[in-house]
């Protein structure tokens, strides 16, 4: 748990920096590095990704309950920045996506921790978070299309899209290339110079979110592989590294005539939304589970985590209003430091599941 207190911290710490301290200088470098660290955690969500190929129509229940996992919150949240802050459609529908990020892999190992790894949840929750982080990356792309219209580049972006996602699907798990920590993160710095680099001669304005996913899912999977602690300790220095330099990245803001009392109303607002969205599944799987098992099921979507903040941090690319982006940074602060809290919450509903209703 202590992870989930230490990922807030830095990103508060790193929001902090960004309002106090001139990093203009810096920035580039702390652009590059921070696409990487994202990058590398893209490539591992890619890695863990798998599909049983031969029974395709199993998944397509959980598909469409994980797309709307990630639909719903970006509705609320759109529609409140559209209502409530004076944002155009395009503006509100684009910074609503960012406000509502993907769950975090942390849950994963809290519940392991607390011996449940064998329950219906766990195993439910774990293909509707990669499902989620999935409609989260691809939503991106359409958005680029309502943000800036249909531009011959926007057609090319949409077509290489498409070309990613079938080289994933016809190559799932079966480049055989080395998948320890420090190789990942080799890939993901050629990964993003590659990127950073077609973007920088205007040959193909492509963000690195599906490239670095699509990247691990075509790497061979390790089976029931246990990294050494040199290795955990590596990983998780680079992702402490990557939610500071998260904060770090958004840009000076203006409150203008807004209260720090609206700021924490919206904020909060804003927070209850994304999470409403996310208890669809508390309706679904009736004839499966519990009540209880379902409600544990959508609290297991609410903490956020690396994604959330690497899809975040993409949206200080784009020009919105500044105000909008530092709640939603706080928005995902809110919800980092409230991690541990929903992880309880799922632990105690999953202890004593009630009858079927």
């Amino acid at each position: 748990m202590y992870k989930i207190f230490i990922y807030s911290l830095l990103l508060v710490v790193g929001i902090i920096i960004s309002q106090t301290a001139y990093l203009t200088p810096y920035q580039s470098y702390l652009h590059f590095f921070t696409l990487t660290l994202l990058a590398y955690i893209m490539i591992e969500v890619g890695i863990e990704f798998d599909l049983n190929k031969k029974n395709l129509k199993s998944y397509g229940k959980d598909y469409l309950i994980a797309m709307t996992a990630a639909a719903f919150p970006w509705i609320f949240c759109s529609a409140y920045f559209f209502l409530f802050l004076d944002l155009t459609l395009q503006q509100a529908a684009l910074i609503g996506r960012f406000a509502a990020p993907t769950s975090t892999g942390l849950l994963f190992a809290m519940l392991m921790a607390a011996g449940l790894a064998g329950t219906w949840v766990f195993k439910k929750v774990r293909i509707l978070a990669i499902f989620d982080d999935l409609d989260t990356v691809l939503f991106i792309v359409p958005l680029q299309l309502i943000y800036i219209g249909l531009q011959s580049q926007i057609t090319f972006i949409l077509l290489i899209t498409i070309l990613l996602l079938i080289v994933a699907y016809r190559y799932l798990h079966r480049v055989s290339l080395p998948t320890n920590k420090l190789c990942i993160f080799i890939y993901a710095v050629l990964l993003t110079g590659l990127v950073e680099s077609l973007k920088a001669v205007d040959v193909l304005d492509l963000e690195i979110l599906l490239p670095a996913f699509v990247l691990g899912c075509i790497l061979k999977a390790p089976h029931k592989k246990i990294d050494p602690p040199l290795a955990m300790k590596f990983d998780s220095s680079l992702k402490f590294i990557y939610m500071f330099l998260v904060g770090c990245s958004l840009a000076k803001i203006s409150f203008g005539h807004i209260s720090w009392t609206m700021l924490l109303f919206h904020v909060l607002m804003l927070t209850i939304l994304a999470n409403l969205g996310k208890l669809f599944p508390m309706f679904c799987y009736k004839k499966e589970v519990s009540l209880k098992e379902r409600t544990a099921l959508s609290v297991a979507m609410w903490p956020r985590g690396e994604v959330g903040a690497g899809i975040l941090m993409i949206s200080t690319q784009y020009k919105l209003p500044p105000i909008a982006l530092e709640l939603a940074g706080l928005s995902l602060t809110l919800n980092l430091a409230l991690s541990g809290a929903f992880i309880y919450v799922v632990i105690w509903l999953m202890k004593k599941p009630l009858k079927r209703t």
